[in-house]
């Protein structure tokens, strides 16, 4: 009876984060300021008033603004959503 020595090399598992993605909320000229700050809420629940005030405000004086940064299906998700309330929105890499 012969024995068999098998050796074992240990492996190690790198955990990287998921990269993480920028939904924009890009300024318009049809939406009240009203809808706009609603639908922010609604699509983003995380958002309090004052926040999405504060995004609503950001994109209409510069043109684009910074709504939430997050992992991509959240980023097409939330993008969609706003986009389905009627917002013009697009998502780009977290740099």
């Amino acid at each position: 009876m012969s024995v068999e020595t098998i050796e074992r090399k240990e492996t190690t598992t790198i955990r990287k984060p998921a990269p993480r993605y920028r939904v924009l909320l890009h300024n318009d000229e049809f939406n009240t300021m009203e809808h706009v700050v609603e639908s922010l809420i609604k699509v983003v629940p995380s958002l309090t008033m004052p926040q999405a005030v504060d995004i609503m405000m950001q994109a209409h004086s510069a043109g684009v603004a910074l709504v939430i940064t997050c992992a991509l299906e959240h980023a097409e998700f939330y993008c969609e959503g706003l986009q389905s309330q009627g917002l013009t929105s697009s998502i780009e890499p977290d740099e």
